[in-house]
Parts: structure tokens; sequence; C-alpha cells
């Protein structure tokens, strides 16, 4: 049986509770002939003859009953799966550990209680060109794809330590592994101070942990570095490292309300934090 079975499985229904080809018709709004001609078929291509017809109408022969049960054993599991479904639209967040923590902790902004969707929170970067992200946070914009980025606020970084790190700690460096820094902001502390380097970890939340608990100093971005009360910032800002954010979704996927609302929340709420994510804050001494 081809693809469209299933939808002549239906029709048979149709004909068979309403006994004759009329009612199913006034049933489903298709002509009686054409219902006629789709049972002939449907009959054909099981090689079995399902009705008794007569000017009475159609009734059900033995194999029509048999087929009958069948069906609607299939329309109970249609049933079930669409009550085991998600009922509501999921959209995707995504970005790096950093900046889906940042959504994550804003979640209540970005989803209000009487919005008909759901979040899904991802810290990864790797797979919107495979639409497996609705909305992405990134720092550059992707050259290629079907893809459309809105700028948005601007992005420093500055050098952390524990406030109660003692001075021979704070002159040792915590890195991002070099096996997975990727961007420069996760690159520059073995490009520049790898000889003073006693500690190394392949996760943001690590290096934040490592730095609050007096391991040593390190990069981090400003508006986690700041907001944290057990760190303080060494130095200015690393100018060199400033970046713009991009909101980048699919294309075909922004138009969806759910999507665009979730941008409009998103670009709004980087607008508020833009301070946040400059630094503006009192520098502690050098």
């Amino acid at each position: 049986m081809d693809e469209t079975a299933w939808d002549d499985l239906q029709l048979f229904l149709h004909v068979a509770m309403a006994g004759g080809l009329s009612a199913a018709a006034a049933r489903t709004g298709l002509s009686a002939p054409t219902i006629g001609r789709r049972m002939l078929a449907l009959e054909k291509s099981l090689g079995r003859s399902l009705f008794e017809r007569s000017q009475q109408g159609y009734r059900l022969a033995h194999d029509g009953e048999i087929l009958l049960g069948h069906v609607r054993g299939m329309q109970a599991a249609v049933a079930g799966i669409a009550g085991w479904r998600f009922e509501l639209p999921i959209v995707t967040l995504a970005g790096d550990s950093w900046m889906a923590g940042f959504m994550a902790d804003h979640i209540d902004v970005l989803r209000g209680p009487s919005d008909r969707f759901r979040l899904c929170c991802r810290d990864t970067t790797e797979e919107l060109a495979f639409r497996g992200v609705d909305v992405s946070l990134l720092p550059k914009a992707p050259a290629g794809g079907n893809v459309a980025a809105l700028r948005s606020i601007g992005m420093r970084y500055a050098v952390y330590a524990a406030r109660q790190a003692s001075a021979e700690t704070r002159g040792r460096w915590i890195s991002m592994s070099t096996d997975t820094a990727r961007l420069a902001p996760e690159r520059w502390v073995f490009e520049n101070h790898e000889a003073d380097i006693h500690t190394w970890t392949t996760s943001f939340d690590l290096l934040h942990r490592l730095v609050r608990n007096g391991a040593g100093r390190s990069l981090m971005p400003v508006f986690v570095g700041d907001a944290d009360p057990e760190l303080e910032r060494i130095g200015e800002p690393v100018a060199a490292l400033d970046h713009a954010l991009h909101i980048v979704s699919h294309d075909d996927e922004r138009h969806r309300p759910e999507v665009r609302l979730v941008i409009e929340r998103l670009a709004a709420l980087l607008k508020a934090k833009a301070g946040l994510f400059s630094g503006q804050t009192k520098v502690a001494p050098a």
C-alpha cells in the first residue's frame, strides 16, 4: 500500500460507519462518486472485497469487518501519538557557556508565565547550521548559510582574581586548554602568560569556580566577573578582545511568532544590560 493508504483507510471508516456513500460524502465533503472510486481502488490494492453493495447502501463484507477492526486499532494508535506529543512549540536557545548561562539567568524575561511555548537552553555554538538551534547568541555572525544576524551590544573581557586570594596565588594563571580554546578570548591567557599557568580547564564554569576558589587569576567576561561579589577585577578590560554580540537565527525560522518574540526580548534584555557587558563598574587596583 502506498503513502496515501491511511487517507483511504480513514475514508473507508467513514463509509463503514455511515453505511453508504451519500452519508460518507456529507461527512467528508467529497462527492459520492469519488468515494466510490476510492473504495474500489482500496479493494483492488488489498485484493479483498470489503463491501456488499446494494440499493440500501454499503454493508460490510466479512473482510470489511476484519479491516474495520484493524483501522480502529490504527486510529487508537494515532490518537495515542497525538496525546503523547508536546502540544506547545519549542524555541531552542544556544550560546557558549557564558552566554547560555546569561540567558538561563534571565529565563523569566525571555518567556512570560502566559507564553504558549517552551524553551530549551543549550550550551553549544556548533549546531546552528544543522537546524538544532532556533536562536544563538554568538560573538561573530556566521559568514554564510541561510541565517539572519542582528548585531547587538559590545562585550568586554578583563582579568579577575578572588578577593581573598593571597598575593602568591594571584600571580598564578588559570587557562582554557589549548585543544578546546577556539576564540581569541579563550586563547588569550596561554598566548600571553603561558609560563605562569598553574591550572588548565576545558570548561568556562570550572574556570569561574577555580578563580573564585583562589586557584589563580584568569580572563573572564566583565558581565560575569563584575557580577560576582567574591571576585575583583585586576586592571582595565583588554581592549584588543572587545567584540560585538550577535543574535543569530535561521532566516526561515525567525518568522515563527514565538521565535520572533524571543529574539525581540533577548535584544531588549541585552540593551538593558549593556553597561554590565561594557564593564562600567569600579575597577580594583592592579
